[in-house]
């Protein structure tokens, strides 16, 4: 498989000998033989346990040292993993996996019951899980996280030792992508012996390409080969670190340094300067993130549909995507973006390909027949985080909405990130900057944000009975034509609402050296260590 032949050891002695010189003095670890990588990789890990950790900084790590039903491949998409044979039902309820062989990093079999134990775990309320919503298509996994029914009533069940059956609450087609990064099969042994420390150091048992060798908090994460691993012929590496990279501008330098060998992100305002500068380390491509504005519908002004609608006519996205953000963030007209399997074409707002000053005049008609003016101005604050460019775009849609008529009074106010959507889940805003990654490849990892049951995390407040059915019914449907054609449905409706405006998908952006083979820069953002390799570079 490309890029997973061992290059000659001159390379791991030449990272011995460059990169870890380069760290000594902070910290770093100490050289030592094998193909090493060395990993940017945002924030510091608040968990490694599959069961807790949520953020995406967290499960990449996870994801190299637990394998689970399905595993992503070097393009980010699922791939069998621990599964060698899936049936699925022809009503798309129930699916049956055969394990291949396998064994814990300690050497014991991976059984089915570990399987069941890993989403029981994942869902039972006194594991503190912080979010589970991925894994509620299992049968009374909703329940379970509330606390209604207990664990042993999950739709999933160990039929042998190596026969796993999963029955669903609705047809999902899109299971294999979140069973690749959700709901992990865990050791029981271990988790026994040593409760919550099970996954410290010394403790920790795996089933990944990787196991964890160290951990020196907001230093580095040692990941060592795991050499029991099924598949452990075909991984390259020796050793992965980690190193939390908060500050980017510094990760940017280390990796045009040498120091790092890859980096998750750069930003926007240095692409022109690394593309000069590096262009060999710089890697884009069109993301899954979604950025834009939501407003709280629960109040005036923004409970009028006149005031929403003329808000979001008035966001220039072409210029904000192609002259604030550089060209590689793309404008954008609905939520759920290309390459999302089941998005329905034809969807959209509809004044994507009307001129901006033709928007304007609309705006302005708009709020004036909302009963705003000169002797009444629209008044209100736009809440952004100091982060993903919006301390750029905000000032430029500021000034959009301020084109629209001069009695359009729009401040714009930052506050950290934490506060931000703390604030935002409780209402207490008045317009807002969101964004959205689904959880899952499909359009309702998208769609659900807006559902009554999505609860909080309807940051707008809007909802509609007509939108739950159609989502409720699209879930219901395994035709997948039908079932595309409804969400596509549900989408226009709650665009025509305008609660939230999209303005642009934000590219998936990483620092990679030319050392490392086998990388795929993917929407998705996802690159486990398993796929990839080191190389002398001339």
């Amino acid at each position: 498989m490309t890029g997973l032949t061992r290059p000659r050891p001159l390379a791991g002695l030449l990272l011995a000998g460059g990169i870890f010189a380069g760290l000594a003095g902070c910290g770093a670890p100490a050289a030592e033989d094998g193909l090493t990588l060395h990993r940017g990789n945002r924030l510091e890990p608040g968990s490694l346990d599959p069961a807790i950790a949520v953020i995406m900084d967290e499960r990449t790590i996870v994801a190299d040292m637990f394998v689970g039903l399905y595993e992503a491949g070097p393009d980010g998409l699922p791939t069998t993993g621990l599964a060698e044979q899936v049936l699925v039902s022809p009503d798309g309820l129930v699916w049956t996996f055969t394990l291949r062989e396998a064994v814990w990093s300690d050497g014991l079999p991976i059984t089915a019951a570990d399987v069941v134990f890993g989403l029981r775990r994942t869902l039972d309320p006194a594991t503190t899980n912080q979010y589970a919503a991925p894994l509620f298509p299992i049968a009374n996994a909703e329940a379970v996280y509330a606390g209604r029914m207990t664990p042993d009533a999950l739709g999933a069940v160990a039929l042998d030792d190596a026969t796993v059956e999963l029955t669903l609450e609705y047809p999902t087609p899109y299971l294999p992508s979140i069973l690749m990064y959700w709901g992990q099969p865990m050791p029981r042994h271990a988790v026994a012996e040593h409760g919550p420390a099970w996954v410290r150091p010394g403790n920790i048992v795996t089933s990944g390409p990787f196991t964890l060798a160290d951990w020196r908090t907001g230093n580095f994460i040692h990941l060592a080969a795991n050499p029991v691993y099924y598949a452990a012929d075909q991984v390259c590496l020796d050793n992965v670190y980690f190193y939390p990279t908060i500050d980017t501008a510094a990760a940017e330098r280390r990796v045009r340094s040498g120091e790092l060998d890859l980096n998750v992100e750069f930003s926007a305002a240095s692409t022109d300067f690394l593309r000069e500068r590096n262009p060999e380390i710089v890697q884009t491509v069109p993301g899954l993130y979604m950025r834009g504005i939501d407003f709280n519908t629960r109040a005036a002004p923004f409970d009028d549909l006149r005031v929403r609608r003329a808000l979001s006519l008035a966001i220039d996205r072409r210029f904000i995507a192609n002259e604030i953000l550089g060209g590689d963030d793309m404008p954008i007209w609905r939520q759920v973006p290309e390459g999302i399997p089941g998005r329905a074409e034809g969807v959209g707002l509809d004044y994507a390909d009307t001129d901006i000053e033709t928007r304007r005049a609309e705006a302005r008609d708009l709020l004036q027949a909302a009963g705003f003016g000169p002797d009444n101005p629209l008044r209100f604050t736009l809440f952004y985080q100091p982060a993903a460019g919006w301390p750029r775009v905000a000032p430029v849609v500021q000034q959009d909405w301020r084109l629209i008529a001069p009695w359009v009074e729009a401040e714009v106010s930052s506050r950290d990130s934490q506060i931000h959507y703390a604030a935002m889940r409780v209402g207490d805003y008045q317009a807002g900057t969101t964004s959205w990654v689904p959880d899952f490849l499909d359009p309702y990892g998208i769609l659900l944000q807006w559902e009554t049951r999505a609860g909080e995390i309807n940051y707008t407040g809007w909802n509609d009975p007509a939108y739950d059915a159609l989502t409720e019914e699209a879930l219901h449907t395994v035709d997948p034509v039908r079932r595309s054609a409804l969400f596509g449905e549900a989408e226009q409706m709650m665009l025509d609402a305008h609660p939230t405006t999209p303005i642009f998908i934000e590219a998936t952006r990483r620092l990679v050296s030319p050392r490392v083979t086998g990388w795929v820069t993917n929407p998705a953002g996802i690159n486990q260590s398993r796929w990839l390799c080191v190389a002398e570079t001339e």
